[in-house]
């Protein structure tokens, strides 16, 4: 893995260092504020898609999801802090080990 798309969230604060520390060398960042969000794209070389579900609206993400499923890309839904990320960076690596 090594470009991630981040939707949701103000700033990522020292999330988006330790994300590189996990090996993701491209972190995009939407922070969903704005309406015509939902229009934008998941770009081709994106590998993952984290969505921070305490900070964006059930529109965005209900669309993001059915883009992130017609790209056949991994979406996972998250809160903005270490502890709900980690775990599924951790459960990635095991899938890419099997």
């Amino acid at each position: 893995m090594s470009s991630l798309l981040v939707v949701g969230a103000d700033h990522l604060g020292n999330i988006t260092d330790k994300l590189m520390s996990s090996g993701f060398k491209e972190i995009i960042h939407l922070d969903g504020r704005k309406v015509n969000m939902v229009k934008r794209g998941i770009p081709e070389h994106i590998d993952l898609v984290l969505v921070m579900t305490d900070y964006v609206n059930h529109n965005l993400a209900k669309v993001i999801k059915q883009k992130a499923k017609s790209q056949e890309k991994p979406i996972y839904f998250v809160k903005r802090s270490w502890s709900s990320i980690h775990p599924v960076l951790q459960k990635m690596g095991t899938k890419q080990a099997n």
